[in-house]
């Protein structure tokens, strides 16, 4: 039965879907009555942490010599989940000690890096799914009068391969899928599940120290490992487009010293104060060029020439015609600091570079240069 609840994402409505998580607790209650009562449920429903309820029809819903077995299939509704459509599985028995105890089996990852949400050695369920299974199996046992324990085990048949599309390997979450889900429902296009991974990279960065390198993608990690910035014992986090919220996180973990290093075409954004770099934010990109430009004395021409570029490098070829690549440049790189300073707000110190690929590096803050240098004299001592 599909899950009818939308959301607005520009023009469009998108259905949402359930995560794992939920998945798992509806099938761990299927198993766990069928166990206890004899019942093969038609249908299984829970509220989500959310407040919606979610209904599904079981599939797979058996005894197995000791226990019993139940698979809920995974609905993603709209969004691009690597899990839409597979089968999360509950398998449930008795148990002598009290309690409801939750393990992973076959497809679900264990967690082998410190600094996720469980520990070193646990199957990658986080908490919420696993206060959702325990909540879910009690209300059963309550409901049959079993004042005994239960042990659950979640599996994902194929979730080894298929974690193999997901950030679990960069995690540290080996041989399979992790079960997610803080709320208990998918919504499509969701922004958030990006910065939650972002926040589990720079927390598992946090254990190493309290200095930190942030990088958009693949143009900063390929910058920092040509300039050897990625050989100095500095853990490297890729933000995406959401810096504000990156270098938000970097305080919440307590670093001491960050560096962000980004293509001009994202970063020089910041020198507007925009934070989250996606187009479908803001641009701004050739405006900042031309404003910047204006103050450093660009002739009315080349700032009219400056909004009409396609790209950034574009506009630092028109800079050189009037010899203003370099004022501009480094009035740009200051405003950014600027902005990241502030975001900051004290918390840290805090450095910016700006590079390009057709130009090389762009600008270096005075923050960013005094932070690497004493990064490579500590490096070089070490």
């Amino acid at each position: 039965m599909a899950f009818e609840h939308y959301i607005r994402s520009g023009q469009k409505m998108l259905r949402c879907g359930y995560t794992t998580g939920t998945c798992a607790a509806l099938a761990a209650s299927g198993a766990a009555r069928l166990l206890l009562t004899g019942e093969a449920a038609e249908t299984l429903s829970l509220c989500t942490p959310k407040g919606w309820t979610v209904e599904v029809s079981p599939e797979g819903l058996a005894r197995t010599g000791n226990g019993a077995v139940c698979s809920v299939r995974k609905d993603g509704g709209d969004d691009a989940d690597v899990t839409h459509g597979m089968l999360v599985t509950a398998s449930v028995r008795l148990a002598e000690v009290p309690g409801i105890s939750i393990d992973g089996g076959e497809g679900v990852g264990r967690v082998t890096r410190p600094g996720l949400d469980q520990p070193v050695g646990a199957a990658a369920i986080n908490h919420v799914p696993r206060q959702m299974i325990a909540r879910a199996v009690e209300n059963v046992c309550r409901e049959a009068g079993y004042k005994g324990g239960m042990e659950v085990v979640i599996s994902i048949p194929g979730g080894e391969e298929r974690a193999q599309k997901t950030f679990n390997p960069l995690l540290g979450i080996a041989g399979g899928l992790s079960v997610l889900g803080t709320s208990g429902i998918v919504e499509p296009m969701s922004e958030q599940a990006i910065v939650d991974t972002i926040a589990v990279e720079v927390r598992q960065a946090a254990q190493t120290g309290r200095r930190l390198i942030l990088t958009p993608g693949n143009y900063g990690a390929d910058f920092l490992k040509a300039h050897g910035l990625d050989g100095l014992g500095v853990p490297v986090v890729r933000c995406s487009n959401f810096i504000g919220d990156a270098l938000d996180l970097a305080a919440a973990e307590g670093f001491a010293q960050v560096v962000l290093a980004g293509h001009i075409g994202k970063l020089v954004k910041l020198a507007g104060g925009i934070m989250n770099t996606h187009s479908h934010q803001a641009d701004c990109r050739c405006e900042l060029f031309c404003a910047h430009a204006a103050v450093a004395g660009a002739s009315r021409a080349l700032c009219a020439r400056l909004m009409e570029a396609a790209t950034t490098d574009a506009c630092i070829a028109l800079l050189e015609e009037e010899h203003l690549g370099e004022p501009v440049l480094a009035s740009l790189t200051a405003a950014a600091q600027r902005q990241v300073q502030r975001r900051a707000a004290g918390a840290y110190r805090v450095g910016i570079i700006l590079f390009s690929n057709v130009y090389g590096t762009l600008g270096v803050s005075p923050q960013a240069k005094a932070i690497i240098d004493l990064w490579r004299q500590d490096h070089h001592e070490g």
